[in-house]
C-alpha cells in the first residue's frame, strides 16, 4: 500500500468513496472542492492506494491554538472502501497521519464519528482514542433570532 497527498485526478474515487460514507451527490463540485483543499496549506488530504487503485482517504485539517502550547489537527473525513475494511490499511493511513500531525507541531488529534457508525467508532477507541463528551453544531442554513437583515 502506498500513501500520498491526494491529486485532481483522484476526484471520482474520492467521490466513490464519499458515497460509501452516505456523502452522494459530490460528483457536481468535488473537483473544485478537491482543487481548494490541496491548496489549503493547513489541509492535507492522503489517499491509500494498491497499484492504481484508490482503497481509501484520509482529510486532515491543522488549526493552531492560542492559549495551547501544541496544535491540534482535526480528521474531517476518513474512509476505506468496503472489500478493503479490516485489513490494516485504515490503520496505516491513521498511522501516517499522526506522523504528519506530530511533525506539524500537533499533541492531540480529533475526529467526529456519529455514533450510528459504530465500526468506526469501536476503531477509533482500539487506536486509543477516547470519546469528547460535549460536540455542538449549528445549522448556518435556517433562519436565526434577531438576525439583521
Amino acid at each position: 500500500m502506498n500513501i500520498r497527498q491526494a491529486q485532481a485526478k483522484d476526484s471520482f474515487a474520492l467521490a466513490a468513496l464519499l458515497a460509501e460514507l452516505g456523502y452522494g451527490g459530490t460528483e457536481a463540485f468535488i473537483d473544485k472542492r478537491l482543487a481548494e483543499l490541496i491548496r489549503d496549506p493547513n489541509e492535507i488530504l492522503l489517499v491509500a492506494e494498491h497499484g492504481t487503485q484508490v482503497m481509501g482517504f484520509l482529510s486532515l485539517h491543522f488549526i493552531p491554538q492560542l492559549a495551547l502550547v501544541g496544535d491540534f489537527a482535526r480528521i474531517s473525513y476518513f474512509c476505506v472502501a468496503e472489500g478493503e475494511r479490516s485489513k490494516g490499511s485504515g490503520q496505516q493511513l491513521l498511522n501516517y497521519a499522526e506522523k504528519l500531525a506530530t511533525q506539524r507541531g500537533c499533541d492531540r488529534m480529533e475526529v467526529h464519528c456519529h455514533s450510528s457508525r459504530l465500526k468506526a467508532n469501536q476503531f477509533y477507541q482500539r487506536e486509543g482514542y477516547t470519546e469528547s463528551p460535549c460536540y455542538h453544531v449549528k445549522d448556518l442554513t435556517l433562519p436565526m433570532k434577531g438576525r439583521l437583515s
